[in-house]
């Protein structure tokens, strides 16, 4: 995971100093190879933008890759140029201008949203309905609640906020924290650590979850929001720069008209999607992605009619819970996300 403090002090950084202008700017390491041979309408000038990624591409990304293979956003006028984020994530190439739109989550926003800066940045649609993210564990070591962590290896990436809601579910639980043994790990292959000295992991389960049933293994997983509701956050969202999108709305409401016929798609067609992702980005294991694919599909829309919507109830309730337990300043209600963008 991504240190908040090194990415909000560099955030900090490129907007005290102006970073680079507001505009159209394209950035090398594109995350596929079909940008390069990507069709020109005839006599109709596209709107370049550039979208980071927050990761490597997988599952979570699809809807962008399927509305690049399948015209979407030439149809709205838009050339999209999909990178891969620099080592202190997509909110710093956003808020800098190198980017015009890009993934992030909401526990890792709080930071910027506190800063002492403005830092013009704001969530516009949500990728996923639900946190899908959980712990998981081998089945053979009985971890099947919260309260199964005591004396187990737990792989930590040493952060407040993991650690906190951490401890508030097993406790919730009737669990001690203190022996939940917490070891100071990046985990990089899920299936390989739980097999070796990690007995839990935190993991969103549509890839490392799957992978980890690819594999072979049986395991178990709880999953945060079904333990406090306050923890069923927005993760992933679609995060833009607050100042660029005020002065092109038509813009960012071409790329969410686009970005949501992409995401509607794999929700209705989840073998076409996957196949696209794996035509789009080939070096990615097919068979990860297609059961991956099947099992995310219906988290994209989940319960709502439309599309990329964030509940504020939702969103304004985790940010309460981070300043009521002294983990964030109180961030007002409302603030950091906007659905005005959104197509109906």
């Amino acid at each position: 995971m991504i240190n908040m403090k090194t990415v909000t002090k560099k955030l900090l950084t490129l907007t005290l100093a102006g970073a680079m202008a507001l505009g159209l700017s394209a950035c090398g390491g594109s995350a596929q190879s079909s940008n390069e041979g990507e069709a020109k309408a005839d006599n109709k000038e596209l709107t370049e933008i550039t979208f980071v990624l927050d990761w490597t591409p997988n599952t979570n990304h699809t809807g962008l890759y399927v509305a690049q293979s399948e015209g979407y956003f030439e149809e709205a006028g838009l050339k999209v140029n999909i990178v891969q984020p620099p080592e202190d994530g997509a909110t710093t190439m956003v808020a800098s201008g190198q980017a015009q739109f890009g993934v992030d989550f909401q526990d890792y926003l709080a930071p910027v949203f506190t800063s002492e800066e403005k830092i013009p940045v704001e969530a516009v649609a949500a990728l996923i309905q639900h946190n899908t993210s959980g712990i998981i564990s081998l089945k053979e070591d009985g971890i099947d609640s919260p309260k199964g962590l005591e004396g187990k290896n737990y792989a930590t990436w040493d952060l407040p906020v993991e650690k906190a809601m951490l401890q508030n579910v097993v406790e919730a639980d009737g669990g001690d924290f203190s022996k939940v043994n917490l070891i100071p790990e990046y985990v990089e292959n899920e299936p390989a650590a739980l097999q070796q000295d990690i007995d839990a992991i935190w993991v969103y389960y549509a890839w490392a979850g799957i992978s980890c049933k690819q594999a072979g293994l049986d395991t178990n997983i709880f999953y945060f929001k079904d333990i406090t509701p306050e923890f069923d956050y927005y993760s992933p969202v679609v995060i833009t720069n607050s100042d660029w999108a005020k002065e092109n709305p038509d813009v960012v409401k071409a790329f969410l008209g686009a970005l949501k016929k992409g995401y509607e798609f794999a929700v209705n067609d989840p073998d076409k999607a996957a196949e696209i992702l794996c035509e789009q980005v080939p070096e990615l294991d097919k068979a990860l992605v297609k059961e991956s694919q099947e099992w995310l599909s219906p988290q994209y829309k989940a319960e709502v009619a439309r599309w990329g919507y964030i509940d504020q109830t939702r969103w304004d309730a985790f940010f309460k819970w981070l300043s009521d337990n002294e983990l964030s300043e109180e961030i007002p209600a409302g603030y950091g996300f906007t659905n005005d963008y959104l197509p109906e």
